[in-house]
This record gives C-alpha cells, structure tokens and sequence, in this order.
C-alpha cells in the first residue's frame, strides 16, 4: 500500500522507529486530520483500510492484493461502520484496531529478523512508555510515573530471580521444585546444601543436574526428576504436598 519504499527495520531501534512513525500518521488522521480521514472512508466505496506510514503519514486505501500478504494487514472495511454509530465510538473503534495493528507489524519484524527473549522485551518495553492511539483519542491519555516505577521495579526482582524453569511457588504450599530451590530456602542450614549437591533421582538413580527440574517427596524427602515422574512445573505449582508413586502406593495400600 504505500507507494514510496521504505528501509525496512532489522534492528530493535529501527523497528521502534518504524513503529513510532506508523503511530503518528495514525493519530493524525484521528485527530488533526479527522475530517479529511471521516470523507475519505464512505460507506459506499469497497472495504477501506487505514495505514500508518513510517515517515508519520497515513492513508486510507484498499487492501493489499497479494496472499499472504507482505507486512500483517490493517482492520478491513471500517468505512462500512462509519455512518452506524456516533463518530466519536467510530473514531475509538479504529484506534483499537489501530493500535493491535501497530503492535503485530511491530513483531512481524521481530519475528523475521529473528529478535531474541531480551529484545522483544525491549522493544515492548519501548513501545509500552507510548500512550496507546485509543487513549490519545478518547483523551484517556495516563500518567506514566508511578506506572514507570512499577515497572522498573518488577523488572528488577524478575531479572534477580531464578531462571525461567525454576517456576516462582509460594513457599506454603510446601512443594519442593529442585534442590536449588530448597537451597535458597534454607540457605542457613549447611547440612541441607551438602545433600542438595549429592542428590540422586529415587527412581533412574542419576546425580542432580542444574539444569533439570527437579521435585523432593514430602514424606520420604527423595528428590526425583520431573520427567521420572511425570510432574511438570506446570502441575507442581498446584501441588500443595507431593508424594512420590512409592510412597502414594504405600499410602493405598494402609
């Protein structure tokens, strides 16, 4: 649709700018531009779409021909809801539509320039710290201060936590997810840590690994790997005490 080439973003700041310019076309014809935009989408012509252009224009045009198509397509036909409802819901109606849009250009680029977890986390982050074009629109723009200190905050204890296949459990609950996690817990108790290090799966009998999941039976306290016993750390953060099968079978047969 755009009849100009642009760059096309590869990097974590390109595709922000990318976003950033596609963002201001579209609030313009929200907004400066609105007359102009509310003539251009008649009802009577075919499905209409609204595209943001990343040197901060916009248009209002058909859609691509092409299957698949090159970059994820707008919301189509919102011209045909323009004279079925107050023009202010219309107008909010596509800034919804707007800013879903933006968002899976946004990835689509990071996705075909294969970004890793940390920059996809960025460039989240980046474009979080804008006002959505549906709050810019309705006027329902929010104070990012206290936000932004929540935010830098969370991101401080996620980044100092453990690694992602330690799932985080409250420590009530009593399950025992590896021999890592009890270590924190009981940090103070020496004894406890020499036999977190010489633990050995109850069942196949291997050493502990780091970077296995791993659980402890709390009746007979034998640590075994998830795969042995078909716990994932998915089911075990539901787990309020664990008993392994022997000791479940134990229990059965009293």
């Amino acid at each position: 649709m755009e009849g100009i080439p642009h760059p096309v973003p590869r990097t974590v700041e390109e595709v922000f700018s990318d976003f950033r310019g596609r963002r201001a076309g579209l609030i313009k014809a929200l907004t400066t531009d609105v007359q102009k935009f509310y003539q251009q989408c008649d009802p009577e012509k075919e499905n209409l779409c609204l595209y943001g252009l990343p040197n901060e224009a916009w248009e209002v045009n058909l859609p691509v021909e092409e299957v698949p198509p090159e970059l994820p397509e707008p919301a189509l036909g919102i011209n045909f809801a323009r004279d079925g409802m107050a023009e202010k819901d219309w107008l909010s109606l596509v800034a919804v539509h707007s800013d879903s849009w933006l968002l899976a250009v946004a990835f689509y680029f990071g996705a075909r320039f294969g970004f890793g977890k940390n920059e996809r986390k960025k460039l989240f982050q980046m474009i979080n710290d804008l006002p959505t074009i549906f709050e810019v629109v309705t006027g329902n723009v929010r104070q990012p201060t206290n936000q932004s200190g929540i935010h830098h905050n969370s991101s401080k204890s996620k980044s100092s936590g453990k690694p992602s296949r330690q799932p985080e459990i409250n420590p009530s609950k009593g399950v025992k997810m590896s021999p890592l996690a009890k270590e924190d817990e009981e940090s103070g108790e020496e004894e406890e840590e020499d036999d977190e290090q010489g633990a050995t799966c109850g069942a196949c009998g291997d050493n502990y690994g780091a970077d296995e999941f791993w659980i402890c039976c709390d009746v007979c306290e034998r640590w075994f790997h998830g795969k042995c016993v078909k716990i994932t750390p998915a089911k075990a953060e539901h787990i309020k005490q664990y008993k392994c099968p022997s000791c479940s079978s134990k229990r059965a047969r009293v």
